[in-house]
């Protein structure tokens, strides 16, 4: 077991260390790390709608007596969700993401049935056979740019737009990956051509992305008034699509803090027994005395 061990370990420094050389032989830039508001190891996403806790179904929580609601927070996933929706569904999809996922986190039910019922759903086929189009239903996934992957290439000049459902999760760095390719794009390097139909950007493996960019200062109006700049546009949408890729962000944290407190209650237990059951087992001695 111990040559196994050494074994292993002697295997992971090499793959460590290969990896080392290939990342530094890559052509593209390293994203750096940014100080995400969710990063920590006890924060969660920001998806509050109103000071103080929010209700089951998003609602917000008024004071005792009649005081006025609390004045609203700007909540980033909301912000984020706008953003895709104005800005990124026009070539990604996400269709893992339904409407009622919403629910609770940045919509109330009533907000998502509002948004559903502005999707145009083909569903069927009816009595007769054939297939007919319905308002949406907060049950009904995100609705697709493009019928098929055909369609999309050849809408995009042959580069197919990756679904982002779980883009944060697929692409090394994550949101800090995602939030630099959106604002890193800029004019190529004296001695760099980029061919036509391709846009330099350093963050994008080979430097040369399909992709136009796609956000840019004022692109659109947030409904709560933050001004809409290009890196508040980028960090607002890489914060919805963590949520996107991890919904149980929040309620993972909660439960990691939990289970800490139950280990450390459970871990002065064990070493009760121990002290006390299974010390007199461990510092037992047999003695033979051979018969007279």
């Amino acid at each position: 077991l111990a040559a196994l061990g050494l074994l292993a370990a002697g295997g992971g420094g090499l793959a460590l260390a290969l990896r080392s050389t290939l990342d530094a032989g890559e052509l593209e830039m390293h994203p750096p790390s940014f100080p995400w508001s969710h990063g920590g190891p006890l924060a969660a996403l920001d998806h509050s709608r109103y000071r103080g806790d929010a209700g089951t179904r998003g609602e917000p929580r008024r004071a005792a007596g009649p005081s006025p609601p609390l004045p609203p927070l700007p909540p980033s996933l909301r912000r984020g969700f706008q953003v895709y929706k104005q800005v990124c569904s026009a070539c990604h999809s996400m269709e893992y993401m339904a409407f009622r996922n919403l629910i609770g986190v940045t919509h109330t039910e009533a907000e998502a049935k509002a948004l559903a019922e502005e999707v145009e759903v083909v569903d069927g086929p009816d009595e007769n056979g054939e297939m007919f189009t319905r308002p949406g239903k907060i049950s009904d996934y995100f609705p697709k740019p493009y019928p098929n992957a055909e369609a999309a290439r050849a809408a995009n000049n042959g580069a197919l737009p990756p679904d982002l459902s779980y883009i944060v999760n697929a692409r090394h760095g994550g949101e800090d990956y995602v939030f630099s390719l959106l604002t890193g794009y800029c004019d190529p390097p004296a001695g760099v051509t980029v061919r036509e139909g391709l846009h330099y950007n350093p963050y994008f493996p080979g430097q040369a992305i399909g992709m136009a960019p796609p956000i840019y200062n004022e692109i659109l109006e947030f409904d709560d008034g933050t001004p809409a700049t290009m890196s508040q546009i980028a960090k607002d949408i890489c914060t919805f699509l963590r949520w996107a890729a991890e919904p149980e962000h929040d309620h993972r944290k909660r439960m990691g803090l939990k289970m800490l407190m139950i280990s450390g209650l459970l871990a002065s237990l064990l070493y009760y027994m121990k002290r006390h059951k299974w010390s007199v087992l461990k510092s037992r001695k047999m003695v033979y005395r051979p018969p007279k």
